[in-house]
C-alpha cells in the first residue's frame, strides 16, 4: 500500500505540527523581548508537561524501569541545548531566516547520523534530502549571496539547532521502542524542565510587563508549538522513521517566511515561493 495512503490522518497531523514550528520562531522572537531566554525555556517545558499531564496519569501502569531513564535524559538535555539556541538565535536574528536554516540543514544531518547508523543508504530517502536542501537554499537566497549567508555570526545558534535537532531526532526515534511514546514525551518535557529550573531567574520576571501580545504567542510557542507540533513529530517519529518524519520539515522555512512576513515585517519574495514549492515534493519524494 502506498505510504501516503497508509498514514493519511498521521501524515495531516505532521502538517499541522509543521504549521504550528512555522508560526513559532515568529511567537519566539516576540516572547523573547520579555522574559529571558531561561525563564522561557523553564515555563515553555513546565505547560508543556502540564497539558500532556493526563496522558502521563492514563499510562502510569507502562512507567519506564530506571535502567531505561537514559533514553529520556539524553534526549531530555538535547531539549534544553536546543532551546537555549532557539531562543537566542531568534533574538538576535531573523526569525523567518533562522527557521530556513534550520529546517534545511537539520533533515541533512538526521540522515547522515542515520545512514552512520544503519550503514545503509536507501536511494529515495537521499534524493528528497538533496530535493529539499535545494529548496532551503533557494529559500535563502545563497545562489544570489552565496554560502557564507549560513556561515554568518548571527546564525551560530541555528546551526546549533539544525545539529541538535538531528541529534535529537535518531534518540528520540531509538527511545520510543523501549518506552510508551505517551509517557517519553511526558517525562521529556518534565525533566527538560528539571534542567531548565537550575538555570531560571524568578527575580527577573515582572508580570505588570507581561500583557495579551505575550500571553498569545507564548501560547503558541508553548501549547500550540511543543506540546501539540513536538508531541505529533515525536509520535510519528516512532511510525514512519526519524528520516520520514524530518523531512516534514522542510515545509516549514516556506511557511515561516509567511508568517514573519505578515507579524514581523520580514521580506517574503518569489524565491521564497518556489523554494517551498521545491522543498513539498521533496517530501511527496521520500514519503511515496
Amino acid at each position: 500500500m502506498n505510504n501516503i495512503n497508509r498514514y493519511n490522518g498521521l501524515y495531516f497531523l505532521m502538517f499541522l505540527a509543521m504549521i504550528s514550528w512555522a508560526i513559532a520562531w515568529t511567537n519566539a522572537k516576540i516572547v523573547g523581548e520579555y522574559l529571558s531566554f531561561y525563564n522561557l525555556i523553564f515555563f515553555r517545558f513546565l505547560f508543556g508537561f502540564i497539558s500532556l499531564l493526563p496522558f502521563l496519569i492514563y499510562n502510569k501502569k507502562n512507567l519506564p524501569s530506571l535502567k531505561t531513564y537514559k533514553y529520556i535524559i539524553i534526549p531530555s538535555i538535547l531539549f534544553f541545548i536546543y532551546n537555549i539556541a532557539f531562543f537566542k538565535g531568534t533574538y538576535f536574528g531573523e526569525a523567518g531566516r533562522g527557521a530556513i536554516l534550520v529546517t534545511t540543514l537539520n533533515p541533512l544531518f538526521t540522515l547522515m547520523i542515520i545512514s552512520f547508523i544503519r550503514k545503509k543508504i536507501i536511494f529515495k530517502e537521499v534524493l528528497g534530502i538533496i530535493v529539499g536542501l535545494f529548496g532551503g537554499l533557494i529559500i535563502m537566497d545563497v545562489f544570489k549571496y552565496g554560502f557564507d549567508i549560513i556561515f554568518d555570526i548571527k546564525n551560530i545558534y541555528f546551526l546549533i539547532c539544525a545539529f541538535t535537532w538531528g541529534v535529537m531526532t535518531v534518540f528520540i526515534d531509538l527511545a520510543q521502542k523501549k518506552i510508551n511514546p505517551y509517557i517519553f514525551i511526558s517525562l521529556c518535557y518534565f525533566f527538560t524542565m528539571v534542567i531548565s529550573w537550575f538555570f531560571t531567574d524568578f527575580r527577573l520576571i515582572d508580570l505588570s510587563l507581561l500583557d495579551f501580545r505575550f500571553y498569545f504567542n507564548f501560547f503558541l510557542v508553548s501549547i500550540a508549538a511543543m506540546s501539540f507540533g513536538t508531541s505529533v513529530y515525536m509520535y510519528s517519529t516512532s511510525i514512519i522513521g526519524p528520516i520520514k518524519a524530518s523531512v516534514f520539515i522542510f515545509s516549514v522555512p516556506f511557511l515561516a517566511m509567511g508568517t514573519s512576513f505578515i507579524f514581523l515585517n520580514e521580506i517574503f519574495s518569489l524565491n521564497t515561493m518556489i523554494g517551498g514549492v521545491i522543498s513539498l515534493i521533496a517530501i511527496y519524494i521520500v514519503n511515496k
